[in-house]
């Protein structure tokens, strides 16, 4: 196991730094002058534009800038010289001069809010999910299969935005089921009830088409691992379907449902960005879209690695959780 461990490491670590040096060789070669974009869209002091190149360090080779920011990723970063040089701790994603502040900066006040809708939602989303699915399962060609599908349907068929806005139109407005504070986001440790109240929504959104998808895959797991010689040989053994259900079928259908729970989180760790503009909540969709409307290239590309990063990670974590799951995982790898 721990020779499996160090080799799924390896790789990762080894992926990571191609897309790393991928994602930073587009952005930086782009047909266009990104010391331009550091004054605003319609710049055109060329005094500024090249004190801003000089500062940032876009008047070297590309090889050049992509050493200095792998080395600004672990011992931090100065962008310019003397007194009106900028600092920007490790690790350093860049700086953003339309923000004024380190991308890293930025990035760490999005970044729990984006977490505390991701995990709320997963949470929901899994508990809904394999619920259903096994109810619907266990009782197929039956009204709580039919019902099952019809969420699957109206889930599936929903946008996240249209979901969003409905709740907000009925639940908030309408009906005035739950009441939507003015603030756009408190932090839980601040007051754990009005982050909750915020958040509650943006997760029901999330889940709902999540859910939907999991109800489906779960449903399906469950009645093909129902059919294996092995909860035959369980069954003959005398016993229950309780048992069954619990201690052979949910097991044996697990390891593909922590695949996709963790490659679905990584994906909203990278950014809901259609809910979190619905619901103005201030975090990585967010960010991201204001960087790419506001032209913020630091932004976009400090962005865009946290999220590929993050999907690596989850990717990570879950051949991990697969091979505890399932031994015969580490024997092929």
């Amino acid at each position: 196991m721990f020779g499996y461990l160090i080799r799924r490491t390896a790789t990762s670590l080894a992926i990571l730094f191609a897309v790393s040096f991928a994602v930073y060789a587009i952005f930086a070669l782009l047909p266009f002058d990104p010391a331009a974009l550091t004054c605003g869209k319609n710049c055109n002091n060329p005094a500024i534009i090249e004190a801003n190149r000089i500062r940032l360090g876009y008047d070297v080779p590309f090889w050049q800038q992509y050493i200095v920011f792998l080395g600004g990723l672990f011992a931090g970063r100065n962008y310019g010289q003397g007194a009106a040089a900028l600092h920007c701790p490790a690790p350093s994603l860049g700086y953003s001069f339309n923000q004024h502040e380190c991308v890293t900066t930025l990035i760490g006040r999005a970044l729990p809010v984006t977490a505390s809708l991701a995990i709320g939602a997963m949470i929901l989303w899994l508990i809904i999910g394999i619920t259903l699915g096994v109810v619907a399962a266990r009782f197929r060609g039956r009204s709580a299969d039919t019902a099952s599908t019809v969420f699957v349907l109206i889930g599936t068929s929903l946008p996240t935005f249209l979901t969003g806005l409905l709740l907000l139109v009925f639940v908030v407005i309408k009906w005035k089921i739950i009441p939507f504070p003015s603030g756009n986001y408190t932090p839980f440790f601040e007051n754990p009830i009005e982050w909750a109240q915020i958040l509650l929504l943006p997760w029901i959104t999330l889940a709902f088409a999540s859910a939907a998808l999991y109800t489906r895959f779960v449903r399906n797991a469950v009645i093909e691992t129902l059919s294996e010689d092995f909860i035959r040989t369980a069954r003959a053994k005398g016993l229950s379907e309780k048992v069954i259900l619990r201690k052979h079928t949910l097991r044996a259908a697990l390891a593909p449902i922590a695949t996709m729970a963790g490659l679905d989180f990584a994906a909203l760790l990278g950014g809901a960005i259609l809910t979190e503009k619905v619901f103005n909540l201030p975090g990585l969709g967010r960010l991201s879209l204001s960087a790419v409307v506001e032209y913020d290239l630091p932004i976009i590309v400090g962005t865009t690695l946290l999220s590929a990063a993050i999907v690596i990670a989850m990717n990570l974590i879950v051949d991990i959780l697969y091979a505890f799951i399932d031994p015969r995982v580490r024997v092929a790898a």
